[in-house]
């Protein structure tokens, strides 16, 4: 019943996400790392997975842009997912935390997504994609950077922390099993 009570913030996180997504950004600044590192950290390294999941996917559902990189960037979101849980499990809510394993993770997505999937998918020299990724991962760093040590830490204490965002609290709705 723990997860029911939670699923309102989940789906705040996962709407604000896609919300955000839809507003013209500079190429790789977006929020999916910074509000997953905390969904992570609180409920483990399935619900990483699941919210980079569904957070690309439905994206990409909602735009129509879905393709065969849509699977690449969900896997790798969702794989983020899993290691942001594994990291962030027993650690303090605290910025040194969020901004470091953005940093490996930033390097990492981009390194999949980027590297690896330009060459295998889209048949790129491996050169040219080097050279091509570099100034999208400076951006995707810089904004990883900045909205892990703002937003990450203030999200895990206003959304995720924040009993008044359960269930029972803004819909009065206690399932019968609690009671």
């Amino acid at each position: 019943m723990q997860q029911f009570q939670q699923s309102l913030k989940y789906a705040i996180g996962l709407a604000t996400v896609i919300a955000l997504r839809l507003i013209p950004h500079p190429p790789n600044v977006e929020p999916i790392m910074s509000t997953m590192m905390p969904f992570s950290k609180r409920w483990g390294w399935l619900s990483g997975l699941v919210f980079g999941v569904l957070v690309i996917l439905s994206y990409d559902l909602l735009t129509g842009t879905l393709g065969v990189w849509s699977i690449s960037t969900a896997g790798t979101y969702g794989l983020i997912g899993v290691l942001a849980g594994l990291y962030l499990k027993g650690k303090e809510n605290s910025v040194r935390h969020y901004v470091s394993f953005a940093i490996f993770a930033t390097f990492l997505y981009d390194a999949i997504t980027g590297l690896v999937f330009g060459v295998l998918i889209f048949h790129e020299s491996f050169m040219v994609t080097l050279l091509g990724q570099i100034p999208f991962t400076i951006y995707h760093l810089f904004g990883n950077i900045v909205l892990s040590a703002l937003l990450s830490p203030l999200l895990y204490k206003w959304v995720i922390a924040n009993p008044k965002l359960e269930v029972r609290y803004v819909f009065g709705y206690e399932p019968a099993a609690t009671k």
